[in-house]
This record gives structure tokens, C-alpha cells and sequence, in this order.
């Protein structure tokens, strides 16, 4: 029999389809997030648990701030008809915030308030894991009024990596290295904008320590800047007041040397020795010498008397605007926002590891998937019958004809008998790739259906080695029966079905899995639709060649479970058979994707109509 792949529909069905595949719809978003929201809600309670468990178990602390003022201005002594204010540039401003952060600054906060014997200062902030667990212990004790729970004490140490570290001592140089840290660690120092204020901030578990020190901090950079310029103004002192001591040698000796040259009596007429000396200095040179020694030394003696007052009374460029006061809210945890960033974090964290297993899962999860991946047509889906994700019963059509898995499998039906191919389907087969599919299931309510359209419906069970429908319909007894001549003596009526059975030990005994001897069967069966339960791909391949025989095969697949792979190789395997694969249909289906596609399904519906009346047209054929 010739045969052809009926994998195509009509042109323009195909191109609406393609032109769907190329964006994402919001079809496609709500089925990932159905299909993942147990990972996205797992993901977003494990992000709140440990955001919890961070507040409750992280102290509290506290920052204090102060505000100070830098106010540039010139040196008295240079200061010209009144105060004159500088501005500061950037830089400027930096290097007076670099100050406040030097070692010097600390060194001074640190003597003034003793921190170095401070216990509570020098605890570090951050708990140890061993420490959250041992207080998470001890609140839940005291909330419950229990006693501490062993398990989470031997769990914190199991985490904390072993014993509790023992107390290490530290000499004087190193407990003084551990506090300047912590201090600088605890420090933040800050410009307000554009503006000459700096904002002098510090953090520490005891609020009122934490003013005291962000207040020692500021006056110590206020005293460090008066120190400064009282030093540089003694330097400048003794400086000058060498260079005066010169001046006034070298002034007096000027005088010295023009008070002798006036001493001669007649100083205009130069004696013969003194002209003999033609570099001899005269009066005029003596004068000019002297004089000039003597403004030097005014002016020096000027600039020494302003340095001496500069250190009398030195002036800081830098003042307090606003003094830290301890503060009554603690600035760390923030519950409020630690709980909203771990539930952003936690959705986040939750589409991410989603999607990695979107990308790296290769099972088969849609129709599009398997057009895609494939390249074939999938037929229907079936959504699972209950809770607990079943396929159904054999005889699911007839306990709930109005389930969504009954009208799924009578849409399925539908599209096989609108299979594309050179004669109507009465010989089709079922097939999958393992062995615990649910393919019987399948079997039976499809062939129910049928019968309960009026077709006289036949149930081969091929599937020799796991003849699970055979079982489920007749039971285990007749497997032990023999064989009547002729074969079609062997077919019974399933109990409490509309259709008959051959079961799997006749089709084993008379060797009814060679395509020949199913051909010749078939061609004397006397039924208008006779559906064939075959083996699985895990009974081997060889056993699918009978497969041949048939007008078509229809593959079941498990959503999210059926490999993409092994579900390839079914297929490589019913085409080296020549088989015409109708499709596969997708059981056990938790986003029907059918439904979110009705629309289009009704206009892809009026090519199909020529299909369809010639199907139908079949179909009364084989009823008359």
C-alpha cells in the first residue's frame, strides 16, 4: 500500500502557525508560570524564611549624626580693609572630609573616650552563625515558654563549622589595631550636596555612645585644626625670631660702619690710602645699607608680633551647626524593607532557576514543542483526570462524558480522522515509548468512543510482553486459554465495553506482530475501525515493524516526562518501517495549550472542511 507522511496541513494554516512561532504571547507567559509556580513560590518562601531569620536575629543598632561648617578665610596678617572669605573647590572639601576620616582623627576619639577598654564597643556587630542559631533558639523558647531545642543548637554548630572559638588574647598594640576598625568601619562622613556642611554620621549598638562618639569626632577635628595652625604658628615664631636676631646684627653693623665714616672731619676729600682703595664703600652706600637693614627689620619684627598673637589666640575654619543627640529608632534591621527586597529577591531568584530548567528540561512539554523539535503534529492534549495527575481509567468516556479529558480525547479523535491521507484511517495503531505509559487507558476510551458513534470498533492488544489492557479488561485467566481455529474465533466482547478484544495471547500464539500475517487478518476482519495496542519503543524496536500494516500510528507521550530524544527515536524508528505517523498525542497535559489557541483553531477550522466531508463520507460508507 502507498502511503504518505500526513504531517501537513494546509497552506495557510501553516503559515499562521509559523507566524505564532516566532513571538512570545501572553499565552506562552501564563503557561511557564503555571508550570513553574511551585519553583517561583518555593524560591520566594525560602527568600522570606531567611530574611526573617536575619531580623530576628541581627541586633539592632544605632546612628547618630552631626553636622559641622567649614568656613575658609585668610590669615589676619594678609587680610586687607576687613575679612575676606574664600571659596572651596572639590578637592578642597575632600581633603577636609579625608582628614576627619585619617587615623590622627580616630586616635584622638579613641583616647578622649577610652574605647580601647570598652566592651560593648569593641563586640563586633555582625553575630555569627553559630550565635543567630543560639538566639533564634532562645527566642523561640521564650515565646513558646519551652524549653531550648537541642537540634537547633547542634545545627548552629554543625553550620558554625565546629566548637565555639575559644577567646584569644590580644596584646595592647592589637586591641588597639581591633578598635581603630571598628571605629572606622563604623564612621561615615558625608557632604551635604554642594554645600561647605559635612554630616559626621557613626553607628554602634548603644545609641547614646553612638552620639557621644559622632560628637567626639567632630570637636576632635575642630581641636586638630587648631593645634595645627597654633604649631604651624610657633614655627613660624621661632623662624622669625632667628632671622630678627640676624637682621639686627646686620642692621647695627650697617650703622656701625656709616656712624665712623661720619666721625672724619673732612669725609668729602679721601686721604692717600683711601685712594689707593678704588672699591672703598662712601657715605651714600653706608646709608642705603643701613636703611635698608632697618625696614627688613621692621618688617620681620611685624610679622613676628602677628604670629605671636596667632598663637595666642587661634581660630578654627570649621564649627558646629548641629550636635548629635542620641537617637530612638534604631537604623538597622529594617524589617519593612528587608522582607520587600528577599520577596523581590526570592520572585527573581525563582524565574531565573525557572528558566534555567525551562532551557536544560528536554522533555516534551507542548505542541509547539513537538512541531518544532519534531517536525510532526501533535493531535491532541489530555489534561490528567485528578489530583493526583492520572491518565483515567479504561472506560473514563463512560464514567464522565462531560470531563475535560472526555472532550479532549473526542477533539482527538477528530483530528485523526482529518489526517491528511490517500484513504480513511480504519487500521490505527498506538504506540509509546515506555512501558508504564498510558497508552492502554488511551486505547480503551478511544476505542469506547468510537464505538459509541456507531462504528463497529475492534481492540487488538499487540502488546505481547506488557499486555496491560488485556488484563485490565479480561483479566489474567485468559491468557492460560488456547487458541481456535479460525483466529477470528479467538476475538471476545470486552465485558462492559462497546467493543471487541483480541487478546494479547492470540496475537503472541499466531505470530499476528509479523506485518504479513497482520495484513492478512486485517483484510478479513470485518469491522469499521479496528485500533491496534502496539508495543512500546522499550520492547524493542523490531517488535514496532508490524506497524507497517496499519493506515496510521499515533504515538502517546507524557508531558514532562517523555524525553525529546527517545521520542525522536520512536519516530526514526515507524519511518524506517515506513509508517505513517499521524501525530502524537500529549497525556497527562497541565497547560492545555489548545485552549489558549481556541480562536485560532476555529479559523484554522474552513480548510479542513473538504477533509472532513470526505471522511465523513467514508465513515457511512463502512456504516452501510
Amino acid at each position: 500500500m502507498d502511503r504518505v507522511f500526513p504531517n501537513q496541513w494546509p497552506m495557510a494554516a501553516d503559515q499562521q502557525s509559523a507566524a505564532s512561532q516566532e513571538f512570545i504571547g501572553l499565552s506562552d507567559i501564563t503557561g511557564f508560570l503555571r508550570r513553574y509556580v511551585r519553583t517561583i513560590l518555593a524560591c520566594l518562601a525560602a527568600a522570606l524564611m531567611a530574611a526573617w531569620f536575619y531580623n530576628a536575629t541581627t541586633d539592632p543598632v544605632f546612628t547618630a549624626t552631626t553636622q559641622i561648617l567649614i568656613e575658609p578665610k585668610l590669615p589676619q596678617h594678609l587680610q586687607q580693609g576687613g575679612e575676606v572669605n574664600l571659596s572651596l573647590d572639590t578637592a578642597q572639601v575632600e581633603s577636609q572630609i579625608a582628614v576627619m576620616e585619617s587615623e590622627k582623627i580616630a586616635a584622638m576619639v579613641i583616647d578622649q573616650l577610652k574605647l580601647v577598654d570598652n566592651p560593648r564597643f569593641n563586640r563586633p556587630h555582625t553575630p555569627t552563625l553559630r550565635e543567630r542559631f543560639r538566639k533564634m533558639n532562645a527566642s523561640l523558647a521564650e515565646a513558646f515558654g519551652l524549653q531550648e531545642s537541642a537540634w537547633l543548637t547542634s545545627l548552629g554548630e554543625y553550620l558554625g563549622l565546629g566548637e565555639p572559638d575559644l577567646p584569644v588574647t590580644l596584646n595592647d598594640y592589637q586591641k588597639s589595631r581591633r578598635t581603630m576598625l571598628i571605629y572606622r568601619n563604623g564612621l561615615d562622613i558625608r557632604r551635604v550636596g554642594v554645600s561647605y556642611a559635612i554630616n559626621i554620621s557613626f553607628t554602634s549598638l548603644d545609641p547614646k555612645g553612638a552620639a557621644e562618639i559622632a560628637n567626639a569626632t567632630s570637636e576632635a577635628f575642630v581641636r586638630e585644626q587648631i593645634e595645627t595652625k597654633a604649631e604651624a604658628a610657633r614655627e613660624g615664631g621661632r623662624w622669625l625670631e632667628t632671622r630678627l636676631q640676624e637682621l639686627r646684627a646686620q642692621m647695627n653693623e650697617a650703622m656701625a660702619e656709616a656712624q665712623e665714616f661720619r666721625s672724619r672731619h673732612d669725609y668729602s676729600v679721601r686721604n692717600e690710602a683711601e685712594e689707593g682703595e678704588e672699591n672703598a664703600p662712601t657715605l651714600e652706600e653706608l646709608e642705603v645699607t643701613s636703611e635698608t637693614y632697618r625696614k627688613m627689620y621692621e618688617s620681620f619684627l611685624h610679622a613676628y608680633t602677628n604670629s605671636v598673637s596667632q598663637q595666642s589666640y587661634p581660630v578654627a575654619d570649621a564649627r558646629v551647626i548641629t550636635a548629635a543627640t542620641a537617637p530612638l529608632f534604631p537604623s538597622a534591621p529594617k524589617p519593612k524593607l528587608m522582607l520587600a527586597f528577599a520577596a523581590v529577591a526570592g520572585v527573581v531568584l525563582g524565574i531565573g532557576l525557572s528558566f534555567v530548567r525551562h532551557t536544560f528540561d528536554w522533555t516534551i512539554r507542548s505542541p509547539r514543542h513537538i512541531r518544532d523539535i519534531l517536525g510532526i503534529e501533535c493531535v491532541g492534549e489530555l489534561p490528567p483526570t485528578s489530583r493526583w495527575r492520572e491518565s483515567g481509567h479504561v472506560d473514563e468516556v463512560v464514567r464522565h462524558p462531560h470531563s475535560r479529558y472526555s472532550h479532549s480525547l473526542r477533539k482527538a479523535r477528530t483530528e485523526i480522522s482529518l489526517a491528511e491521507t490517500n484513504h480513511p484511517i480504519k487500521y490505527l495503531g498506538i504506540t509509546a515509548v515506555s512501558n508504564d505509559s498510558p497508552k492502554s487507558s488511551v486505547v480503551s476510551n478511544l476505542a469506547t468512543l468510537y464505538s459509541m458513534s456507531g462504528l463497529k470498533t475492534l481492540v487488538i492488544d499487540a502488546d505481547v510482553h506488557h499486555p496491560a489492557l488485556t488484563s485490565r479488561l479480561l483479566g489474567n485467566g485468559v491468557q492460560e486459554k488456547s487458541c481456535q481455529d479460525p483466529l477470528k474465533l479467538n476475538i471476545v466482547h470486552a465485558p462492559g465495553r462497546p467493543f471487541d478484544l483480541l487478546p494479547s495471547s492470540v496475537v503472541d500464539a499466531r505470530n499476528l506482530l509479523g506485518p504479513k500475517t497482520m495484513e492478512a487478518f486485517l483484510s478479513d476482519a470485518s469491522y469499521d475501525i479496528v485500533i491496534v495496542d502496539l508495543p512500546t519503543l522499550a520492547s524493542g524496536a523490531d517488535r514496532l515493524a508490524v506497524s507497517s500494516a496499519l493506515d496510521g500510528v499515533v504515538m502517546v507521550a507524557e508531558w514532562g516526562q517523555t524525553h525529546v530524544e527517545t521520542l525522536r527515536e520512536l519516530v526514526r524508528t515507524l519511518q524506517a518501517s515506513r509508517t505513517t505517523i499521524l501525530g502524537v498525542l500529549l497525556t497527562k497535559a497541565r497547560a492545555m495549550a489548545s485552549k489558549s489557541r481556541r480562536h485560532e483553531a476555529g479559523r484554522g477550522m474552513f480548510p479542513r472542511l473538504k477533509s472532513a466531508k470526505r471522511v465523513g463520507a467514508s465513515f457511512l460508507g463502512m456504516r452501510g
